[in-house]
């Protein structure tokens, strides 16, 4: 009895020993350099995680890229590489020698890839319309390209024409010193300061409108629009439209640069340099940098097109912008050329009309008093329209139907919703001025069409991670074992996304997942096996029963009971037009080095660097590997004295704060106690709604000392000083906005939690660990197991291993998050002092029973558990 009773003197001398103050500048700032890296690493892992769903998407070979997209794609995912490794480096202190190698191996791999280009158009400086294809977008442009396409494969009229490639916008830029020009003035740029981006945009355009055309570029041209006015008669006037690398295609720029309207053939020249000169607005540049583009990697590719005096003009969309779930399309007209359409000046006319059947469905005239038409000395004129023209239609009934089915056989053509700019001539002929992907659509509507009649949609909502359509049985899956005997042609359905269903993506039908990142690495080896996969249902493992057969719709985002035939028949996709071409062919290699995912299970030898094969590989490790280095931050606190912030509320803990920024309050940063409603980190404020003792619970009776005192003896009997160096340790929270680690050190247990709770679903996750406790090994083994089962209850992945338990909760909503971090907090102080009361295996039972019924505390009567001894 003298050894315990040494050891609570040992304990009560705890709680009066002075420590050394710690600054708290100082004490914070260890933490926050290892933040900082962490934030780092996630953020590039985000970023690389989307370039592989990028470079996924153009391996369909429905959208228009050039070499311009696989060098830029493939370089920044290589500076994200790099960028994970050096600031894992720098979290955990160990160097990567052979991750730097492998990526500097694949760095040089792809470099070589891309320098097999061979350019199709052979350097020409000019090129005319008719010869112009998808492939040749890196020269021609994205607005050419498409159409060309559109005139070759869709066979859809559009203006005669011609470009002036990038060939001669590089001749024209080496020639007149250009590049060097540009690279000076940049210079002079503050980032922060507007008035100097604009003073340099204006600077580097007149430089371009001063300098000269060379020679053999200026005869091109000019012998070009000779062969166009042999077509078109003398006094033709042209279209000088911008058709810059990736405008048009995975990029839009609309709005961003220049079109020359009604340009007679001597003012050609100077046309063109007033195009490329748009590439360097403020608002052009600005763009780029939002978009990640150097402005030393552009080029600017020109369409001098035919000018349709136009009796009227204007815009489809074959999916409604502000409702894209509606199996409608759009037609905007007004009369005259279609600028006023397109930049909202005049109020056009609105049909729309049925996606399938092109039958009308709404029509609004509206009254359209001016229009813009060609002037006779160059430019357009606003004029007046007609009294008897303002409130007449533009089109007729069979004139948008016959828009209607080019917009849609455009949509089927490029595999995406298209926004096309047409003109009706003044002999009733239409023409396609150009079409890009509709990238105004909200979010409102995710469906890609209505459901089909006749059938019961189970589910619905939820984002698209693979497109197509399947079906078969259910199978429900929520361990790893449920994979082994997974069916052929099963409908893999899970609470989560996870890489570990890559065994059973051969067999599987579809996949659906309550919750899951479409950029996340399970969805990219969906699209790699070609899986139809639909994620963030929310309530399929429930709503779904286990064998029923359904049919996925992963492009519509609809899950029907049965088995719809027509859904199946569409499911095939049309014909990938940039497939077979060479530059699909290098990015098809790149990608290889760039996306496959052979790292699949944390747990098994070969998840190390030296099994890496690609980025994805590097990306998926050193993701993995700084949980662990966040989690055990908190072991750097231990023997802090102060400069912290002390939790003012009611915990039964020791709670001291280390804030990394934006975790509190302004207005409290100068206290030194602070309350939960200082807190503005979002994770631990959601983790106090639980951890702050209610009322009820502060009402409840403690532990009763007898069975207190025979617990604790095991302890002090075997470790004397144990009680001084445990009991009445701080606890600590480092926070900032959306990060927490918390690390609660009472009564001879520990628990730690590691948490990111952001806007990006890829970043958020929650990591907990408990272990210890004062009574004997079986005692805290039973309370880890029963710990281990409420976590798998939440919905956390779990290993218990003797008297410890951790487990993960990774990839959810900042909500569900949030959610989760309160069931944490109450399960914090549900689990003090329990490892007592574990008097026999029911006891475990009653206690998991107590936890999820939302008591406060376990009262093991309660719940048919045999009461707790009350002496040793």
């Amino acid at each position: 009895m003298g050894t315990v009773l040494a050891g609570l003197k040992n304990l009560a001398a705890s709680f009066t020993r002075r420590k050394t103050p710690v600054d708290r500048d100082q004490s914070a700032a260890v933490f926050r350099e290892k933040y900082n890296r962490f934030q780092s690493l996630l953020e590039s892992n985000t970023e690389l995680l989307k370039i592989c769903s990028e470079i996924e998407e153009m391996l369909r070979g429905r959208t228009v890229f050039g070499m311009a997209f696989i060098r830029s794609r493939t370089s920044r995912a290589i500076f994200h590489a790099i960028r994970m490794i050096k600031s894992y480096e720098g979290l955990s202190g160990r160097p990567q020698p052979v991750l730097l190698a492998l990526v500097e191996r694949l760095s040089a791999e792809i470099k070589a890839l891309i320098e097999t280009r061979v350019n199709p158009a052979g350097g020409r400086l000019v090129l005319d319309l008719g010869e112009i294809t998808a492939e040749m977008v890196d020269q021609a442009g994205g607005k050419c390209a498409n159409l060309g396409e559109i005139a070759g494969r869709v066979g859809l009229p559009v203006p005669p024409g011609f470009a002036v490639t990038t060939a001669a916008f590089q001749a024209f830029f080496e020639e007149a010193g250009l590049y060097e020009t540009i690279a000076s003035i940049r210079l002079g740029i503050a980032p922060d300061d507007p008035a100097s981006m604009a003073a340099a945009a204006e600077d580097i355009q007149a430089a371009i409108l001063r300098a000269p055309l060379p020679q053999a570029v200026a005869r091109e041209i000019d012998a070009a629009a000779a062969r166009l006015e042999e077509t078109l008669g003398p006094g033709m006037r042209l279209a000088v439209r911008s058709s810059a690398i990736g405008e048009d295609g995975e990029l839009s720029f609309a709005g961003q640069y220049l079109t020359m309207l009604n340009v007679s053939r001597d003012r050609l020249a100077a046309s063109y340099k007033f195009v490329l000169a748009s590439l360097f607005t403020p608002r052009a540049m600005s763009y780029r940098l939002l978009k990640g583009i150097p402005d030393d990697d552009v080029a600017m590719a020109a369409a001098c097109l035919a000018l349709i005096p136009s009796k009227a003009a204007g815009v489809l969309y074959t999916r409604l912008p502000e409702a894209p779930d509606r199996d409608e399309l759009l037609i905007n007209a007004v009369w005259g050329l279609g600028p006023y359409a397109v930049d909202g000046v005049i109020t056009p006319d609105a049909y729309r009309l049925d996606r399938h059947s092109l039958e009308p469905t709404a029509t609004d005239i509206a009254d359209k008093p001016r229009m813009l038409v060609a002037s006779p000395t160059g430019g357009l004129t606003d004029v007046p329209v007609a009294e008897e023209l303002r409130r007449l239609p533009c089109l007729t009934p069979e004139q948008a139907h016959t828009l209607a089915g080019w917009g849609m056989a455009l949509e089927r053509h490029f595999g995406l919703p298209q926004d096309m700019e047409w003109a009706l001539a003044e002999d009733g002929a239409l023409c396609v001025l150009q079409s890009r992907q509709l990238t105004a659509l909200t979010e409102a509507g995710a469906e890609a069409a209505p459901p089909v009649p006749g059938y019961e949609v189970a589910l619905s909502g939820g984002q698209t991670a693979c497109v197509g359509a399947a079906c078969g049985p259910v199978r429900l899956v929520a361990r790893d074992e449920d994979l082994d005997d997974f069916p052929d042609g099963g409908v893999l359905v899970a609470p989560h996304s996870s890489p570990g269903f890559m065994v059973a993506m051969k067999r599987a039908a579809a996949i659906v997942a309550d919750h899951g990142s479409v950029t996340g690495h399970m969805a990219s080896l969906s699209r790699e096996f070609g899986v139809p996969t639909l994620l963030g249902l929310g309530q399929a493992t429930t709503v779904l029963r286990d064998g029923e057969i359904v049919t996925v719709d992963a492009s519509g985002c609809r899950i029907y009971r049965g088995r719809v035939e027509s859904l199946l028949d569409t499911a095939a996709e049309a014909p990938a037009f940039m497939a077979g071409t060479q530059v699909h062919a290098i990015l098809a290699e790149a990608a290889k080095r760039v996306v496959p995912l052979t790292l699949l299970n944390p747990k098994a030898p070969e998840f190390r660097p030296e099994s890496c094969t690609s980025l994805h590989d590097v990306t998926r490790l050193l993701h993995e590997w700084s949980y662990g280095c966040m989690f055990t931050v908190s072991d750097l606190v231990a023997g802090q004295g102060g400069g912290t912030y002390i939790l003012d509320a009611t915990t039964g803990l020791d709670l001291h704060i280390i804030d990394l920024g934006g975790g509190i309050q302004p207005e409290a940063a100068e206290k030194t106690r602070v309350r939960p409603q200082d807190i503005a980190s979002k994770p631990f404020a959601a983790l106090l709604t639980g951890l702050v003792l209610s009322e009820e619970a502060k009402a409840l009776r403690p532990v009763n000392l007898g069975g207190f005192l025979s617990v604790m003896s095991v302890q002090l009997i075997a470790q004397p000083k144990a009680g001084a160096d445990r009991f009445g340790e701080k606890s600590y929270a480092i926070i900032s906005d959306k990060y927490l680690n918390f690390s609660s050190r009472v009564g001879y247990h520990y628990g730690v939690l590691d948490c990111y709770c952001g806007h990006t679903v890829n970043k958020n996750y929650i990591t907990f660990s408990f272990s210890g406790g004062a009574a004997d090994d079986v005692k805290r083994a039973r309370r880890a197991t029963a710990i281990g089962r409420i976590l798998t209850a939440l919905g956390f992945t779990v290993e218990a291993v003797s008297d410890r338990v951790s487990g993960r909760f990774q990839k959810f909503s900042r909500e569900v998050i949030a959610e989760q971090l309160g069931h944490m907090g109450r399960l914090l102080q549900f689990t003090r002092q329990t490892d007592m009361l574990m008097v026999s295996d029911a006891s475990m039972d009653a206690m998991v029973a107590c936890f999820l019924s939302g008591a406060p505390c376990f009262d093991p009567a309660t719940f048919g558990s045999p009461p707790a001894q009350e002496t040793p």
